[in-house]
């Protein structure tokens, strides 16, 4: 059960980072935006789900265990927290909805969620939506998303009510990775920037509730 830890010099909290379903800890994703965070502060913990491990060793794709089964297994992963930082969770895509599902029944102390591209509902079933424990996460909660999100566009999101709505961030023109079209004269280079950016101000904002 390895972590790979991105450790600043002073840190001023700590972030499990879950991956997504198709794509583990050592895709450019996870590994730029664990790099800005480094870079401003935060030591966060990159982790493969197990299913990810296996797909890994026989090199074939696999898809993602049942939630049950990823809980688990992220639960077991936060036992090796440092004690002595706050302690945020999150996640691209499937780990954000991981992360925002733990933090709703775990007794960690979890200052905070951050999900950076949330499945709101599968592409082209705005109808199958994965929001119900949303009113029963204890702790802030903040969603970064790109504006055209096939899992959650922003014109879909905005008229969702929402019991207890998690703070969100929108990304002009990003995709599910928050990628922006070149024609949109915006790049991924800065949404990504930026998405740490928010993380950071969030976790300081949050790391002594």
């Amino acid at each position: 059960m390895t972590i790979q830890w991105f450790k600043p010099t002073k840190p001023i909290a700590q972030f499990i980072f879950a991956h997504g379903a198709g794509a583990g800890c050592d895709s450019d994703f996870m590994q730029i935006m664990a790099q800005h965070l480094c870079e401003q502060g935060v030591a966060v913990g990159l982790f493969d789900f197990e299913y990810m491990q296996q797909a890994k060793a026989l090199d074939k794709r696999r898809p993602p265990d049942r939630a049950p089964k990823l809980l688990a297994y992220f639960t077991k992963i936060l036992e090796q927290a440092q004690s002595d930082l706050p302690l945020f969770i999150g996640g691209k895509s499937m780990g954000g909805r991981m992360a925002s599902m733990l933090a709703a029944q775990s007794e960690m102390p979890i200052k905070g969620v951050i999900a950076m591209g949330y499945p709101f509902h599968p592409p082209g079933k705005p109808d199958k939506l994965r929001v119900e424990h949303f009113s029963q996460i204890p702790c802030p909660f903040l969603i970064v998303q790109g504006e055209r999100d096939t899992f959650g566009n922003r014109i879909e999101i905005s008229q969702m009510q929402f019991e207890k709505a998690p703070t969100m961030i929108w990304l002009a023109d990003g995709d599910h990775s928050l990628k922006p079209r070149k024609k949109s004269g915006f790049s991924e280079q800065q949404h990504l920037l930026d998405t740490a950016k928010h993380a950071v101000q969030f976790m300081q904002e949050h790391g002594h509730d």
